[in-house]
């Protein structure tokens, strides 16, 4: 996930948690409200494919899907106002979230939902206290840290994986001898926007093992994100994390070798609850995932950018060039989280130093049951 987080922000994080779980301990002494035992009907037009099996791991699975326009609008009764941060409103990953504003699924709903850009260190209290329903975000060390300091709040669902052609991820410098197939990492700078508290510390742990390092063997260099690229041509570092379309830079230049990115197949973030949409009104919380996972279907189920008119329509939507955002893949927009994959992250944030606490299961963390409802999907 392309996330833009650093350790400080996770100390920064940390500390707003503390706050704001001791403002909210009168009221997690309260009984919380249940939603109580669901049910689940069959939905028109998504079938055995709107659902997969979530230990498959496999590179080239398929990601669920349904029919174009399905799951189809079951408006509320009464219309509900959401609110939902996003730290950023012109990546790639958050366009399902701005197109289904933009194409009217959420008001399909009865769901008035407000976009607000904020930074995870602010959003993510605000998230486990109920004064904002849900986050666009990750799993990451801070939300982790957050559920183990008693805050309600789950990844409800995914958001992408990487295409199988993309190289975003770790690049490395080549020294006069060496090759693709072991570039020895330990103590190398490493260049990145992203801290050891983001979900890419999973994929980039994997991607130094294999070479040697490690993320307690590498010398991280908190970079912005125009001087990420530069760093690592002018030998500031020596490695790098490079975001899409950066990589695009070096992909053909023999001097620099691609060492691994996010696992194809393995969405690392998307959509997290905090208790409103959990446990006071899980109607609208289902009722969002249906949009989300309609406008997925309708919009970017598979290639969406071999469509040059929907390719102009999204530059526009996310305020970007729209040359740059043909330059990469089409992201495999995915609303399922695979078995383990917050087992796989904690291990990450504990070998940086920066988990607290006991490692939480998973059923704590992931709340799979809405997203099976909006498709349905009976366990």
């Amino acid at each position: 996930m392309r996330t833009r987080k650093t350790w400080p922000t996770v100390l920064l994080a940390g500390a707003l948690l503390a706050s704001a779980t001791a403002g909210c301990a009168e009221e997690d002494d309260k009984p919380a409200q249940s939603a109580g035992p669901r049910t689940i009907k069959s939905v028109e037009g998504c079938g055995a494919q709107a659902w997969t099996d979530p230990a498959d791991l496999a590179k080239d699975r398929e990601p669920a899907r349904c029919e174009k326009g399905a799951p189809a609008p079951q408006k509320l009764a009464e219309k509900r106002k959401l609110t939902v941060a996003t730290g950023t409103t012109s990546a790639e990953y958050v366009a399902p979230l701005q197109m289904a504003v933009k194409k009217g699924e959420f008001a399909k709903e009865g769901l008035d939902v407000d976009v607000k850009v904020l930074p995870t260190p602010e959003a993510l209290p605000l998230l486990g206290k109920g004064e904002i329903d849900a986050q666009w975000a990750a799993p990451e060390a801070a939300v982790m840290n957050g559920i183990n300091g008693g805050f309600t709040i789950k990844w409800v669902a995914a958001n992408y994986s990487p295409a199988p052609k993309s190289r975003s991820g770790l690049w490395v410098r080549l020294k006069d001898g060496q090759t693709a197939s072991h570039v020895p990492m330990a103590g190398r700078k490493l260049g990145t926007m992203i801290g050891k508290g983001s979900v890419i510390s999973y994929p980039m742990s994997k991607a130094l093992k294999k070479h040697g390092g490690g993320l307690d063997k590498v010398d991280f260099r908190q970079l912005g994100s125009a001087d990420v690229l530069t760093a690592l041509q002018n030998g500031g570092v020596d490695s790098a994390w490079l975001l899409d379309p950066v990589w695009r830079k070096v992909d053909d230049d023999k001097k620099y070798a691609f060492l691994g990115g996010q696992p194809l197949g393995e969405p690392l973030g998307g959509v997290l609850f905090g208790p409103r949409l959990l446990q006071e009104d899980p109607d609208a919380g289902v009722a969002f995932l249906r949009a989300y996972i309609r406008t997925v279907n309708t919009y970017f189920a598979g290639d969406y950018k071999s469509d040059p008119a929907f390719v102009t329509e999204l530059a526009k939507l996310l305020k970007v060039d729209e040359p740059t955002l043909k330059s990469t893949p089409s992201l495999r927009m995915d609303w399922e989280i695979r078995s383990g994959t917050t087992d796989r992250l904690q291990a990450a944030y504990r070998e940086a130093g920066v988990a607290e606490g006991e490692a939480i299961p998973e059923k704590k963390a992931v709340d799979r049951r809405l997203y099976a409802e909006a498709v349905g999907h009976k366990p």
